[in-house]
């Protein structure tokens, strides 16, 4: 089949495609057919209930900065599809993107190979970074780590495993030890493993390590961070200093944590990654969504779809803007916490807009509403009033599910 990019959306959205099925037979099988690129590709694997998307995005600008051609592969997007595969921060065009993805459905289709959404995305990302010729590639796991697709690199050069915390239980297990045990499955035999002791899943990830003789390499707890003149600094080791840092978010002293031992462990594998490669990707590093500040709006915009996101945006905003009056705009998806990431954010006096986006499983208002009888301010958000909304004198958030972000978020930015 010879598809455009629209086209090539709705096959993704369709619902032939678009459903999860965990595991790596069917994505094997295509990438066998497809020569097996990713075998020969320079891996950075990272798992993680939380942060492994800012992680895997600090870190690819920090290897750009330094010199090397770097692919990475994260998801969900936000607007667009081409925001999963990119090269040096460029996405990937819009036509290539429709070219591979019709490659593998093609194949796919010949060898009676039923692959989901994301298999088809993985798939596609591996292919274009080897053709690409990419010195190095950062994989983001789309769910657990175990029978996820991007897991079929056997010999990945470092794996790194983000805090750990009670999401998709449905599939990964009901408690933090079977949570853990499915992200411990990005790990192989002989590698390098970068973990906080501090992360709830250290004694499952310290064990699977052991089993697969990996090296455990533990970070700090954190970095210490502080917001002066609206601009946010980080005191790092390498060397020590003041380093300004573009991304929000007392979680994000966590994350430098892992990504300061990251960079450690890649100069003892040879990558050459000066400090100021380093100074020059914290100050331009850019993750849409993710405590990401709008002066001139006064606006938060923070992706906290699962409890333990919704406590850290708390903690952010209690810390940041701890002197003013917050206005919320929600949206949730079913299949998450999100009375309880409710609970942890809002008070009853708060003035929250819920908006009723365009997912199948999105959360309609009514439903919310007799969830949350204590909020006495709650309103359903008319999205053509949004501008009235954001013109308010207040700080403004607009958070809980990123696919309500990504339908809205021109909306919010321009």
């Amino acid at each position: 089949m010879n598809l455009n990019y629209e086209e090539t959306i709705k096959l993704l959205t369709s619902q032939g495609k678009f459903y999860i099925n965990l595991g790596l037979e069917r994505i094997l099988s295509i990438m066998n057919l497809l020569g097996n690129p990713q075998e020969n590709l320079k891996i950075i694997h990272i798992a993680g209930t939380n942060g492994k998307g800012s992680v895997s995005a600090v870190l690819s600008e920090i290897l750009k900065s330094a010199g090397y051609k770097t692919g990475l592969y994260t998801s969900p997007h936000l607007v667009e599809y081409t925001e999963r595969i990119q090269i040096n921060n460029r996405q990937i065009s819009k036509d290539e993107f429709a070219k591979y993805v019709s490659e593998i459905c093609d194949l796919s289709e010949k060898h009676n190979i039923d692959l989901t959404e994301f298999e088809i995305l993985t798939a596609a990302a591996f292919k274009y970074f080897y053709d690409n010729k990419v010195d190095i590639a950062i994989m983001e796991t789309g769910m657990g780590g175990r029978f996820d697709a991007t897991n079929i690199c056997k010999n990945p050069i470092l794996c790194i495993i983000t805090s750990i915390s009670k999401d998709h239980t449905d599939r990964l297990g009901a408690n933090i030890e079977e949570i853990a045990f499915e992200k411990a499955g990005i790990i192989k035999e002989n590698s390098e493993v970068i973990i906080s002791p501090l992360n709830a899943g250290f004694e499952v990830i310290k064990k699977k390590s052991q089993a697969c003789h990996a090296r455990l390499v533990k970070s700090q707890n954190e970095i210490n961070t502080v917001f002066e003149g609206r601009k946010n600094y980080a005191f790092l080791n390498f060397p020590r200093g003041k380093y300004e840092f573009s991304l929000l978010g007392l979680y994000q002293r966590k994350n430098l944590a892992l990504i300061e031992q990251a960079v450690n462990v890649l100069k003892q594998k040879e990558f050459k990654v000066s400090n100021s490669a380093v100074k020059t990707a914290l100050k331009n590093v850019k993750w849409p969504a993710r405590l990401e500040y709008i002066s001139e709006k006064n606006l938060v915009i923070d992706g906290a779809h699962n409890p333990d996101g919704a406590l850290e945006l708390k903690k952010s905003l209690d810390y940041y803007f701890k002197d003013e009056k917050r206005l919320f705009i929600y949206s949730t998806i079913s299949t998450k916490d999100y009375v309880t990431s409710s609970n942890i954010l809002f008070k009853p006096e708060d003035e929250i807009y819920f908006y009723e986006f365009n997912h199948k499983n999105a959360v309609m208002f009514e439903e919310y509403k007799s969830k949350m009888p204590q909020l006495k301010n709650l309103n359903k958000l008319n999205i053509n009033k949004l501008d009235e909304i954001l013109k308010k004198d207040c700080l403004k958030v607009v958070t809980g599910s990123l696919y309500m972000i990504g339908e809205i978020y021109n909306k919010l930015i321009i």
